[in-house]
């Protein structure tokens, strides 16, 4: 019964092993098979880590899709910082097998797509980049990221995002 409650008031389930700051609101839940639960809250996806679990920020889930039971969640980690923009790279898909996923893929759909302010792909020699102007929760602003497709050449991407990063500061500082 704590469980149907829980869900019914938008609380966390039993036996969540992670720790929400004091004003991250819970949007949706759903329990993954094989232990631990998913959380979707107001700053970002709670995912089972280990013996706990971890939040992803919205700005850093890249894709999350919900098919034949599976929710397939792929993070991405910055792993460099250029002036006002971020450069980003994708995790492997993270696979969690949901047996009631109720309203958590929704949830999940809505705070990523949310979190997108602008977006735009540009081809590069050796393949192209994502660049993306993305809310980061519990900030103010947003922030440009850019995600080089597999064989493009970072450092060229790196340079383009500095250059447009630059570009959107000085139309805010016009503006």
């Amino acid at each position: 019964m704590t469980t149907f409650l829980s869900r019914l008031f938008g609380g966390l389930p039993r036996g969540f092993a992670g720790v929400l700051d004091r004003a991250e609101g819970v949007a949706a839940w759903a329990e993954v098979r094989g232990g631990g639960y998913l959380v979707a809250t107001s700053l970002g996806l709670w995912i089972p880590d280990g013996d706990g679990a971890r939040r992803v920020g919205w700005h850093l889930v890249s894709k999350a899709t919900w098919g034949d039971g599976v929710f397939v969640v792929i993070e991405a980690d910055e792993i460099d910082r250029t002036g006002e923009a971020v450069v980003l790279a994708d995790r492997a898909p993270r696979r969690f097998v949901l047996a009631q996923p109720g309203k958590l893929p929704l949830a999940v759909h809505r705070r990523v797509t949310s979190s997108i302010r602008s977006r735009h792909h540009r081809d590069l020699p050796g393949g192209g980049a994502w660049f993306v102007q993305r809310k980061v929760p519990g900030r103010d602003g947003t922030v440009l990221q850019v995600r080089p497709d597999p064989g493009t050449d970072v450092e060229l991407a790196r340079s383009i995002a500095e250059d447009v990063a630059a570009k959107i500061n000085q139309g805010l500082a016009d503006g």
